[in-house]
């Protein structure tokens, strides 16, 4: 039909199942939006095209709904079982002085570094996927340098083998900036999606001291709800939404522990 409009994750037109980007911001609901992210959890694909950049700032609002919807039911959770005496494993994070550096850190500094690592090389593109192989010649270099020398010499050695990795990459990525996604990753996109975002989650763990790894698994599974919401965003509307929904969603974290905070000392 002539000016059929189709969400993130429909099929194309000859039904081969490519995703198609969304043509029109007005023609697309929330519920479509929820819909089609469920159809992306279902069978992962990397999409042909991303949507147009308009359209991201609403497909974050309405993906943070769906975040915060399972942020809450997840804290009650946890309210519920320290209500009837469960004791649960500290987290780091609610140790931490809420000052100036300390919120920029958690959300600026955190949501633009993590997903550079865990979601920029979901794309496929060869501008960063080239970027994780020098690094990781650099960062063995930069590690062999570390244990070999010692002293000045060793913090040399590694800083200058950590700044000529992130040279050539960016020469790199400027030499391949205009490539396209490389065919062999949309084969195995399905299995980088879920590790992405399995990764994302467990690097979590780290917030805690304590804790065997079946205890806090289920602690972090905000934390794959957010990589799997990120990731969908990221390959549908670019990195840039991906940053914007972590970075909110760790500023509404901030938020909440605050006003515990405030409340404990309050009451």
């Amino acid at each position: 039909m002539t000016g059929e409009i189709t969400s993130p994750t429909s099929g194309s037109a000859s039904g081969s199942g490519v995703n198609a980007p969304i043509a029109q911001l007005s023609t697309v609901t929330l519920r479509a939006e929820w819909r089609a992210f469920a159809e992306f959890l279902k069978r992962p694909v990397l999409p042909e095209a991303r949507a147009p950049m308009r359209a991201g700032g609403v497909a974050v609002a309405r993906l943070l709904g769906l975040d915060l919807i399972f942020l809450f039911v997840f804290l009650g959770g946890l309210l519920t079982l320290v209500a009837v005496g469960v004791e649960l494993p500290e987290n780091l994070n609610a140790t931490l002085e809420l000052n100036l550096s300390t919120v920029f850190l958690i959300v600026i500094g955190a949501p633009l570094i993590e997903e550079l690592v865990f979601r920029s090389w979901l794309s496929g593109r060869p501008r960063y996927l080239i970027v994780i192989p020098i690094m990781l010649i650099a960062g063995v270099i930069a590690a062999f340098l570390g244990v070999s020398r010692t002293g000045e010499a060793a913090e040399i050695g590694v800083g200058l083998a950590i700044l000529g990795g992130l040279a050539v990459s960016l020469i790199a990525m400027i030499a391949v900036w205009k490539s396209g996604p490389a065919a062999w990753f949309k084969t195995i996109f399905p299995g980088a999606f879920w590790l992405s975002s399995a990764a994302f989650a467990l690097v979590h763990f780290a917030n805690y001291t304590e804790g065997s790894f079946f205890v806090l698994l289920p602690l972090v599974l905000p934390q794959f709800v957010l990589g799997s919401i990120a990731a969908y965003l990221r390959v549908h509307y670019g990195l840039w939404t991906a940053i914007a929904i972590h970075a909110l969603h760790n500023g509404i974290a901030i938020g909440l522990a605050s006003l515990a905070m405030a409340s404990e000392a309050g009451a």
